[in-house]
């Protein structure tokens, strides 16, 4: 057990609305880290700073995922300057993206961008996503594309991430990785591992429909019927997140909660 201190306060002077924002987003990158979705010190996720639409805290570039620490996270604004005294700079590709999503869309309370194996490869096929598991379900008509462009470092971009983006929460990323939208660190991050769970498991049916096997695909009213059942939230289905992300912090804390410092 890691002998930070899970109550933790704020260091003087910061808002502690700041404060708790910093210490989910940095409880985000550990969980990507431990579910195996990161990419060394690539790949980002950023979260709005509370009462400041212009303003989202980001992960230092150069750290691991799981070196990330509340503290070490970069506050900027939408116009790339940065607000917080830090020895870190700024991803360029992780300021275009992230900057896009978080000044068009109030909603983007954390954004999250990763390029996990399998998420890249459902990315490169053409219909993405496919309605083969119920992971898979709760993307069903749901997910948008953009195509690649190229490293993300041109600010022209922006405006087709967005236009691509829509009214979705999830897009994949052609040849390239899968974007989440949330209105927390909860939510962003459970869509994540809940799209990594559907491509890995599209993978492996597609490996075994390679060697012969038939594979089923549910007629696509009963698709539509699982997608809306979690989007709508009926019967006792609840926000991404909302029962998950207590309990993933829990796990944190009873292994490592030097996140918190």
């Amino acid at each position: 057990m890691n002998a930070a201190d899970p109550s933790a306060q704020p260091p003087a002077g910061m808002d502690p609305a700041e404060w708790d924002a910093r210490v989910k987003l940095a409880a985000s990158y550990r969980l990507v880290a431990k579910f195996g979705m990161d990419d060394l010190i690539y790949n980002h996720i950023s979260a709005r700073v509370p009462g400041h639409d212009d303003q989202f805290l980001i992960n230092p570039y150069g750290l691991l995922f799981d070196e990330v620490t509340a503290s070490s996270l970069v506050k900027i604004n939408i116009r790339g300057e940065t607000l917080s005294e830090t020895p870190y700079s700024v991803n360029v590709a992780a300021f275009v993206i992230h900057a896009a999503i978080h000044k068009t869309s109030h909603d983007a309370a954390c954004v999250a961008h990763t390029h996990s194996d399998a998420s890249v490869a459902v990315s490169g096929q053409e219909q993405g996503l496919l309605p083969l598991s119920q992971f898979a379900m709760r993307f069903y008509n749901r997910q948008a594309f953009h195509d690649y462009e190229g490293v993300a470092i041109d600010l022209d971009e922006q405006e087709r991430l967005v236009r691509d983006l829509g009214p979705h929460k999830v897009m994949l990323m052609r040849n390239h990785g899968i974007l989440t939208v949330g209105r927390t660190p909860g939510e962003a991050f459970m869509l994540l591992y809940y799209f990594e769970r559907a491509a890995r498991i599209q993978l492996a049916m597609q490996a075994a429909a390679a060697a012969g096997a038939a594979l089923v695909i549910p007629p696509p009213d009963v698709c539509e019927k699982a997608a809306s059942q979690f989007w709508d939230l009926q019967g006792d289905i609840l926000v991404p997140g909302e029962r998950e992300w207590p309990a993933l912090m829990r796990q944190l804390d009873r292994t490592d909660s030097s996140y918190r410092t």
